[in-house]
């Protein structure tokens, strides 16, 4: 039987969330560099992981970690270039 949980629903949020700023990366709408790009990234590995702490699966969990580290070091560096305000 199928179900549909919020956990599910949480994690399908986060799916798209991260297509969503992949495609307008792409289109050229949006730099990686930039800080929304890190932080919907981040925000979206979340939410995925967050679905698979209910249903794990060892694979997409190791790929959504990896996913929430590199955009955390996106953020850093994003942050490094911002210019500092006085």
């Amino acid at each position: 039987m199928l179900s549909y949980d919020i956990y599910d629903f949480l994690g399908n949020i986060g799916v798209l969330l991260v297509l969503v700023v992949y495609l307008a990366l792409q289109m050229e709408k949006l730099s990686a560099r930039s800080f929304i790009y890190s932080i919907a990234n981040i925000v979206g590995a979340i939410l995925i992981m967050l679905s698979l702490y209910f249903k794990f699966n060892l694979s997409a969990f190791v790929m959504e970690f990896a996913w929430f580290l590199i955009s955390v070091y996106g953020l850093y560096r994003a942050w490094q270039r911002a210019p500092a305000k006085v």
